[in-house]
């Protein structure tokens, strides 16, 4: 167990009372130090029951749990992700939160359809207001401990007004269907901890040795519930690093790892710094990024890998050359028989940029698989049959009964349905109640009164069969609704599609009885089905290249990797330019995307980009002036002729030298700057760095541009930007690295907020 361990490993396995802080770099062997701390435990007598690992997917806790059954075989520990763990609790003392045992769990979208039957309960005008908007604040809300009764618009936002009339009524559905969302699941538990404390010592007790992986990616109310939970017997070992924390947009806290030594004063820290992954050059492009960052905890990556080849920066005349020269390299790797499909993955920022890359894939006969877990249980005819499946599960819930009455389609329209739901809401009732009476309810047709009983008489049939086996009950469903009559007549390649979707759902059913044999178990599948992440479809053995988003590839490698479109709006995206922190995470996200290659690492971007329906020309990336470019080997061949097609667009002449140069930059010295670090000597202050003119900025004559430093900008400056031209400051806010500018463009772009530092703006010489 501990022979082929490093020191640094060793030391992190062998720990076993009080807390215990493992910071992990990327490829630094963390799965094989959790797995072993846990067998660790298991040898020194520490009973499994008391033992708890908490993670971030599914398949990570596959992979722990296997690894721990060839070290400690027989011995079951309790792994899965926050989510699964809180629906667990949640049942078990479901009633303090006034639940039942059999409560649904919302998904995204079921969420999203109860927030827009609140505003029309509500009788609110959506005309200032989405309801994807109000979604969000909910979500937010309960992320941060904030239930209903609590909330408190904040002044001057007239959306918080909107958002606390919703969560109000949003919160009263979800308890009368007997349902919870996503959030739910942490919130109630992290409130039940915090106002039960017999319960929160009983569950101390119970599990007394806790281990979080990715515990970086924890938001307030993970943090809340394992805080909680380690009082009485505080051996809470987390593994993490803040350099890959990459889910402030769903609420995690960085400041939880930062700030775990605060919390935990006599912790034991450890660092893992051995990256086994990567190449030398590859982990010093990666090294050479992620420095540049603030927040952050010091380490120092080293590997005793080969140095490798150099980073690739290839740039191309558009997207489509961009996905061909990533196509024709994958598919002449693959004839020549060096590299298998599988050996590849490309990444994205966004999902919207995979449809080119499929579309030459394809054209070169090259297989491929697309990492969207989530996607297969949004489809309709999946979502329709759960629904079956989770109104059995729950009578209660009125979301699944809107779904299904009418699917397939049997004469109940949107009026049967409003006076079904008026007369529930008259007396009390679950809409199935209501249906049941349904020749009762006011204004209702006979016509339609006799298609809602026939409802209710084929659910009451599937109801003798909702303890059997998961398999044997979805194939009642079939057959008792129908549903596959229409498709399998069908000619259609959708309907095929669908159908094959639906035997695809049988599979899982059947692969779930066959884990967890036995009857009575529906609830555990549709909870199974409701809590998928995004890289469970991910086939590790499959032979074909993998599309995926850099945030779905965390916690994956591949011995080839492309990361595409890195260009500034995409990589960083344009909605993180307000904030340094959100600038900081776009750079851990890529810090991700670099660290997921073992051999090879290409980086490409386009000169223009059609992107939501409009063609841009593309700025490269802001993020190109951390790289270390004595480490990259830029394609000049494809620089060359993306340059010159631009600079024929845009009507200059040719370029002599259309790479990206340093220049010198007047800007005075940068301000120094409170980087958290731990350690008795201050944090460096970090030297101004030189100021990247690109082909682009060339192009659009910035050339004799002058950057200045952020509080050298006054209002009335005449300023120019590389993509929207020239344009006058008329706003400012803020001081050093922080400090904003609003700035109206002549072109037509109107007016823009930038964070100075980051912004590629400088004064107009002119």
């Amino acid at each position: 167990m501990l022979a082929s361990l490093t020191p640094a490993q060793r030391e992190a396995v062998q720990h076993v009372d009080g807390p215990l802080l493992i910071l992990a770099g990327p490829g630094s062997g963390k799965t094989r130090v959790v797995t072993r701390r846990i067998a660790h435990l298991l040898a020194q007598g520490i009973p499994a029951r008391q033992i708890l690992a908490l993670t971030f997917t599914n398949k990570a806790a596959d992979e722990m749990r296997s690894r721990v059954e060839e070290l400690a075989p027989g011995q079951r520990t309790w792994m899965g992700t926050f989510h699964r763990f809180c629906a667990r609790l949640l049942r078990e003392f479901a009633p303090l939160a006034g639940l039942e045992e059999n409560y649904t769990i919302y998904d995204t979208a079921d969420g999203l359809g109860v927030v827009r039957r609140a505003i029309d309960e509500l009788g609110l005008d959506p005309d200032y207001f989405t309801p994807q908007q109000v979604a969000a604040a909910i979500s937010w809300a309960k992320n941060n401990l904030i239930p209903h009764d609590q909330y408190q618009p904040r002044r001057g936002q007239p959306l918080g007004h909107i958002v606390a009339q919703v969560y109000r009524v949003y919160q009263q559905r979800l308890l009368r269907s007997n349902a919870v969302d996503f959030d739910d699941l942490l919130l109630h538990v992290a409130l039940l901890l915090r106002q039960n404390p017999e319960l929160r010592q009983t569950l101390d007790l119970r599990y007394r040795y806790i281990l979080v992986d990715e515990y970086q990616d924890t938001n307030l109310a993970q943090y809340t519930i394992v805080r909680a939970m380690s009082i009485d017997h505080p051996n809470l070992a987390v593994t993490g690093d803040p350099d890959q924390s990459i889910y402030g947009w769903r609420g995690a806290s960085l400041s939880n790892i930062l700030d775990f030594e605060s919390d935990f004063p006599d912790v034991h820290v450890v660092r893992l710094e051995r990256n086994y992954r990567s190449t030398r050059r590859i982990l010093r492009v990666a090294a050479g990024l992620i420095a540049h960052n603030v927040l952050r905890k010091e380490k120092e990556l080293y590997t005793e890998n080969d140095e490798g080849l150099p980073v690739r920066l290839v740039v191309h005349a558009g997207q489509r050359e961009e996905a061909e020269s990533i196509a024709e390299r994958i598919a002449a790797e693959v004839r020549s028989g060096r590299r298998r499909p599988r050996d590849f993955a490309v990444f994205y920022r966004v999902n919207a940029l995979s449809r080119e890359l499929e579309h030459a894939l394809r054209e070169h006969g090259v297989p491929y698989q697309m990492v969207q877990g989530v996607e297969f249980y949004q489809r309709q005819e999946i979502k329709d049959v759960l629904g079956y499946l989770t109104l059995l599960n729950n009578p209660r819930d009125d979301m699944a009964f809107i779904r299904v009455v009418n699917r397939p389609a049997r004469g109940i329209g949107k009026s049967t349905l409003d006076r079904l739901t008026a007369h529930a809401a008259a007396h009390g009732q679950a809409m199935l109640s209501a249906a049941r009476e349904a020749g009762l309810v006011a204004e209702l047709p006979a016509r339609a009164a006799v298609a809602v009983a026939r409802f209710v008489a084929i659910f009451d049939r599937l109801r003798l069969v909702a303890g059997r086996p998961v398999e044997e009950i979805v194939g009642h469903v079939l057959d008792e609704t129908d549903y596959r009559r229409p498709l399998q007549c069908s000619q259609s390649q959708e309907d095929q599609e669908r159908l094959a979707n639906i035997e695809e759902l049988l599979t899982a059913a059947r692969q779930f009885d066959e884990r967890a044999p036995g009857e009575g178990r529906l609830e555990e599948f549709l909870e199974e089905t409701c809590l998928v992440n995004d890289t469970d479809d991910w086939e590790a053995a499959s032979d074909r290249v993998t599309l995926m988003t850099m945030h779905a590839a965390k916690g994956l490698e591949f011995p080839v990797v492309f990361i595409i479109a890195f260009e500034q709006g995409l990589i960083p995206h344009e909605r993180s330019q307000a904030e340094p922190e959100q600038i900081e995470e776009e750079r851990r996200l890529l810090f991700v995307g670099i660290t997921r290659a073992r051999e090879e690492l290409h980086i490409s971007q386009a000169r223009y980009r059609d992107f939501r329906g409009q063609r841009k020309m593309a700025v490269p990336s802001e993020f190109l002036r951390d790289l270390p470019l004595e480490e990259i080997d830029r394609d000049e061949a494809a620089w060359t002729e993306a340059a010159g097609e631009s600079a024929s667009a845009d009507g200059f002449g040719p370029h002599t030298d259309d790479e990206p140069v340093w220049t010198p930059s007047d800007e005075s010295p940068e301000k120094p700057r409170e980087v958290r670090r731990e350690g008795p000597n201050p944090a460096p202050v970090p030297a101004a760095r030189p100021r990247l003119t690109t082909a682009a900025e060339l192009a659009a004559g910035q050339v004799g541009a002058t950057a200045l430093a952020p509080d050298v900008y006054k209002q009335g400056m005449l300023v120019r930007h590389p993509e929207y031209g020239l344009g006058k400051v008329v706003a400012l806010s803020g001081s050093g690295p922080r400090r904003t500018a609003t700035v109206n463009f002549v072109s037509g772009a109107g007016q823009r907020k930038f964070v100075i530092e980051q912004s590629r703006l400088s004064k107009d010489e002119g």
